[in-house]
């Protein structure tokens, strides 16, 4: 299973030539993956940090940008799960303007304690959620 989401291009995502400037990219990765957990996942990060204690911190990002994207446009995100580890997550994330790539990218997020901020180990409830977008080999 795929992850999908459509994000439109803000004027505060630009820089003065009308294109996504590459660091705004991070946050929209962060958002894609923040709607993932609250919507593909089940647990929303507010519940995910007050409740669990835990944090998904990136600790591994690489971008391949493909093609400009420009205010206004909407980019369609899709987030596939590449590797389950002991503590982290390998994500896929794509962003296309219709059937053009934008950005490729590869992020690895741990489950992290908020309390000791060390790894936890992923356990078999989290294994079979993350398991659910891994994709298929």
């Amino acid at each position: 299973m795929v992850f999908e989401r459509a994000k439109r291009i803000r004027f505060s995502h630009c820089d003065p030539a009308g294109i996504i400037f590459y660091p705004r990219y991070a946050e929209l990765l962060n958002e894609v993956v923040e709607d993932w957990f609250a919507d593909g996942i089940g647990i929303d990060f507010r519940t995910l940090i007050a409740e669990h204690r835990l944090g998904v911190p990136v600790v591994r990002l690489e971008c391949d940008f493909l093609a400009p994207a420009r205010f206004g446009d909407t980019l369609t995100f899709r987030l596939a799960v590449s590797a389950i580890g002991g503590s982290s997550v390998q994500l896929a994330i794509e962003a296309l303007r219709g059937e053009t790539p934008c950005l490729r990218a590869a992020l690895k997020i741990v489950l992290t304690s908020l309390d000791s901020f060390r790894a936890v180990p992923i356990d078999e409830l989290w294994r079979g959620r993350f398991a659910a977008f891994q994709a298929e080999t």
